[in-house]
């Protein structure tokens, strides 16, 4: 078992609800992106997702897309963001750690490359937003490595395109809760809730959830009937331009720390 189907396997087992925080590697400082992730886990993080700066983040909102512009102005790129890794496993040997990107960086770098690089440095698995399962078979290399190649699903996937990404799920499926950009206040329990059950009865991988999730309440919402929730452009807002170790942790336990009280409520 990866790192990632042990820490599911650990929150079905106490019937608790995953955290995902995404945080754009790089933003709001380089030099503290290992504390950041630290502070990520000491205030509550079950997983955490990674994101490799990119030009041209088609998927994300304006939060992230000016955090990986900051990130790129300030030389952040793929070698940056495996060194911070390796950096983190040195505390760390237990929470997953997903990179959340696109292809081109990985294509760049070389498929097999990255593989080895990203398991030697203690990554666990890929969400590469423009790769879709169709055109997967150039990840191989990275699923022969061990990486967990992490897919997308949205409430505009086709059912038969459904079943096959339940059927290829592995590591956790992330379902896209409304169709449009990250960031965005779409959020409408009501209208996937009953997707979302459909789906985790199929798929081969526990559930996440997200896009929209802004807060406690929001989260507390899905986490009714999700496996886990992924929030990222409101905890990115919330970092953006943190200065120092001690001013990122505090921003991140005053922001996580609701949520995960709220995931953990009776």
């Amino acid at each position: 078992m990866t790192r990632i189907d042990t820490r599911f396997a650990q929150l079905k087992a106490a019937h608790r609800t995953g955290l995902i925080p995404f945080v754009t590697a790089g933003d709001p400082s380089p030099e503290h992106v290992v504390a950041l992730m630290h502070a990520l886990v000491d205030a509550g993080a079950d997983l955490i997702e990674l994101g490799v700066p990119f030009s041209d983040p088609m998927a994300d909102g304006p939060v992230i897309q000016h955090a990986s512009e900051r990130a790129i102005a300030k030389g952040v790129g793929l070698h940056e963001v495996l060194g911070w890794v390796a950096a983190f496993r040195q505390r760390d040997a237990d929470t997953p750690v997903v990179l959340m990107g696109y292809l081109n960086p990985v294509e760049i770098h070389g498929y097999a490359r990255f593989a080895q690089e990203a398991v030697q440095a203690g990554v666990d698995g890929v969400l590469l937003v423009d790769c879709p399962l169709e055109e997967s078979v150039v990840l191989q290399p990275l699923r022969d490595a061990g990486l967990r190649q992490i897919l997308l699903a949205a409430p505009t996937t086709a059912p038969a395109r459904m079943a096959e990404l339940c059927g290829s799920a592995e590591g956790f499926l992330y379902y896209v809760s409304f169709a449009g950009i990250t960031g965005a206040a779409h959020l409408s329990t009501g209208d996937i809730a009953a997707r979302v059950a459909d789906i985790r009865a199929r798929a081969k991988a526990p559930v996440a959830v997200g896009f929209g999730i802004r807060d406690a309440a929001s989260a507390r919402a899905i986490a009714g009937f999700a496996d886990a929730v992924v929030i990222g452009s409101a905890l990115v807002e919330q970092l953006a331009g943190a200065v120092g170790a001690e001013e990122i942790s505090a921003r991140v336990h005053a922001f996580l720390a609701p949520i995960r009280a709220a995931l953990d409520a009776d």
